[in-house]
């Protein structure tokens, strides 16, 4: 059994009147990557920043987070000692080039002159960047930048990594090797901390995953389990109202769960055979027969309707 490295028991975050987390628990074993997923609004990112010092105010008293044996509330600077944060923005220097951002992150960690170089050159080949040490940074890619922002986060050999949304916006190769670069730095003992809209990320990479909802848990465990236990195992997707129409005309199986949005109905169903059998009535229509996956069950947990706060 790996060892429990956070601990959130009864966890309960308020900004004024607007209730955040409510009564949220779970914990982080050492070496793995936890994953948040959740709409807009739903407490993600207040997660997040509590467990690295960010919001400490209107936190209850009974609640508690325990990060590698220290309360942020407490000891926000032992916790921040031991974390990499990579947030949403790529908030690097512009007017510099990138060798220059990370040697003036690197002061604040104290590290000498001739550990920070090492460290530097490491990072820079482990996310292939070392051809672009001397670029400045409005020259580099979108995906450079975040490559080179969670570059930034690993200066100080960090035991925890937090990212926020890491991969938004970039292409599929980039988040690839972004992907395999995570896993690496797992198998190399650094436990990871993320939050994510990708659910194809989360599947990936994470070894548990919680979904929240307007500040709740609404599911926890392994991506494979959350998939296995709360959905069926396959989904037709039909897109069109009338196409669906005359399939309800002539009865559909009972053991068939339909869900509908404004354009597109989806059929659950275990049998797959079924769903072929209601496909080939669907003439002229557009459809897609597949397996179901992590998105079906963030569907099924959180609604399909925005929240206001989106």
């Amino acid at each position: 059994m790996s060892d429990i490295v956070i601990t959130v028991n009864n966890f309960n975050k308020s900004f004024g009147k607007l209730r955040a987390v409510c009564d949220l628990s779970f914990e982080v074993k050492a070496d793995s990557c936890f994953g948040f997923l959740g709409p807009n609004g739903a407490g993600k990112t207040t997660v997040m920043k509590t467990l690295y010092g960010r919001c400490l105010r209107d936190r209850n008293a009974d609640d508690r987070v325990n990060v590698f044996g220290y309360d942020p509330a407490e000891n926000e600077l032992a916790i921040k000692s031991l974390s990499g944060v990579v947030q949403q923005e790529n908030n690097l220097d512009d007017e510099l080039n990138v060798i220059q951002n990370l040697h003036i992150y690197a002061k604040f960690y104290g590290l000498s002159s001739k550990a920070v170089k090492k460290q530097i050159d490491y990072l820079l080949e482990f996310f292939e960047l070392g051809d672009k040490a001397k670029s400045r940074i409005r020259e580099l890619s979108g995906g450079m930048k975040r490559r080179l922002v969670i570059a930034r986060a690993l200066l100080n050999n960090p035991k925890l990594l937090i990212l926020d949304e890491p991969t938004t916006g970039l292409d599929p190769q980039v988040r690839h090797l972004i992907w395999d670069k995570l896993r690496q730095l797992k198998r190399q003992g650094t436990t990871i901390l993320l939050t994510t809209h990708y659910m194809e990320e989360a599947f990936q990479i994470c070894d548990e995953v919680l979904i929240m909802h307007q500040g709740k848990k609404m599911m926890h465990d392994t991506p494979l389990n959350l998939i296995e236990k709360n959905i069926e195992s396959y989904v037709l997707e039909i897109t069109g109202i009338e196409s669906l129409e005359s399939l309800e005309q002539s009865g559909l199986p009972g053991n068939v769960r339909v869900d509908k949005s404004q354009q597109v109905t989806r059929l659950y169903s275990e049998d797959t055979e079924q769903l072929r059998a209601l496909a080939n009535k669907l003439e002229g229509a557009q459809y897609y027969l597949r397996q179901a996956n992590l998105e079906d069950v963030f569907l099924k947990a959180t609604g399909k309707g925005l929240n206001e706060k989106q």
